[in-house]
């Protein structure tokens, strides 16, 4: 009897492709032809966005670029090889030590993305037998850093210390990680950082907090979730955080003790094993990160964004997440309510994501509202008036 045929893998993955559009789920790539500012040209459209997380407006700042293009002129555009063959160049070096000097902590490892340094991290830290913990509501690659590393990954309720307490109760002899989000992606909410780093302290667990979307906009002088929640290096070990999001550049770092950062040169196979950042984009990361701190009136006119929008959406009733940060979900339950509202807002010049699952859980899709000091308060009173032309369920509140 013939053997049935082997299974095409192509063929496999055409079809889920298939099933996702039909469910009117498929994620489609769009193209920007210029940028200026909060404002989006892609085709013959010009749209005003509330969807980028340069939450600092410092992606387009000309001192930014003028750093960039004097080192690329000195130090040309690839680093040509990884960190520890000869690709670290003193812009990564300045940049390291300036990192770890904002953050309060001994130490800053480089990562091209934010993916590679938690998948590097976990990988170093953690093997079989331990356990990690996080927050259901973290971002996919804590999730995958995770799973890669051969821990037990145990997940509890979003905010949940009780459930996090009980779950590292259920391992008592494992060593323990516990990784949150600083700031949630989707949900804009801050993690419960000071419970959370009492609790570790009581277990003798390590935390982690991924910072991503609270680095430069949280906190005295922007040195993030961490910071506005008064901890230190002490009570919280590991920091990595983006450079691509409040600081307008591109790549991640990893901050912490000097054993820390160490170890991770040696076993961090993300950091070992692939190509530095372009040494020009180290030396623009660079001035992001002074200006972040010097130029603090870029924190209080988002806050004063914020809290503008969040007022305006409140007369109008519209359901809105409990989040005081830059990323403001609006809720509307189905992908169908999401994709027509980011629609009709397009219709209307504004360019709106709309997070549809898998990347939140069924039944939970919305609108990605962020805001930026790029924005004006003029910005955002246009956006509420498009939204308020919109067929959108009432306020929980």
């Amino acid at each position: 009897m013939a053997a049935a045929p082997r299974p095409d893998l192509l063929e496999r993955l055409a079809a889920q492709t298939a099933e996702r559009e039909h469910a009117q789920l498929l994620r489609r790539l769009r193209t920007i032809d210029h940028v200026d500012g909060p404002w989006l040209e892609t085709g013959h459209q010009r749209l005003l966005s509330f969807c980028s997380n340069d939450y600092l407006g410092l992606a387009q700042h000309p001192q930014l670029i003028a750093a960039l293009t004097r080192a690329a002129r000195q130090a040309g555009v690839g680093s040509t090889s990884a960190h520890l063959i000869c690709g670290h160049r003193t812009e990564h070096a300045e940049l390291e030590e300036a990192l770890a000097v904002w953050t309060g902590r001994e130490r800053a490892l480089l990562f091209s993305t934010g993916y590679m340094a938690n998948l590097g991290v976990l990988q170093a830290l953690l093997t079989r037998g331990d356990v990690c913990l996080q927050d259901k509501l973290n971002h996919a690659c804590l999730l995958d850093g995770a799973k890669l590393s051969g821990a037990e990954l145990k997940r509890y309720p979003h905010a949940d210390v009780a459930a996090a307490a009980r779950q590292l109760a259920s391992s008592p002899d494992a060593a323990a990680l516990l990784a949150t989000d600083g700031v949630f992606s989707m949900d804009g909410d801050v993690a419960p950082l000071r419970e959370l780093a009492t609790l570790c302290a009581n277990e003798h667990a390590t935390l982690m907090v991924d910072d991503a979307h609270g680095l430069g906009v949280l906190g005295p002088h922007g040195a993030g979730s961490i910071s506005a929640a008064d901890l230190g290096q002490h009570e919280v070990p590991l920091l990595m955080a983006t450079l691509g999001k409040a600081l307008g550049c591109a790549g991640a770092f990893v901050a912490g003790p000097a054993a820390l950062i160490e170890g991770l040169i040696q076993f961090a196979r993300p950091y070992i094993y692939t190509t530095a950042m372009p040494p020009a984009l180290a030396a623009a990361a660079l001035e992001a990160v002074q200006l972040a701190q010097t130029e603090g009136w870029r924190r209080q006119k988002l806050a004063a964004l914020i809290e503008r929008f969040r007022r305006g959406a409140s007369e109008l009733g519209l359901p809105l997440a409990n989040s005081t940060s830059a990323i403001q979900p609006l809720l509307l339950g189905s992908a169908d309510a999401a994709l027509a509202a980011a629609q009709s807002l397009e219709g209307q010049g504004l360019l709106v994501s709309a997070i549809r699952p898998p990347t939140v859980p069924q039944s939970q899709a919305r609108l990605r509202i962020t805001l930026s000091a790029a924005h004006e308060e003029a910005h955002v009173d246009r956006l509420l008036a498009a939204l308020k032309t919109l067929h959108l369920p009432p306020s929980a509140a």
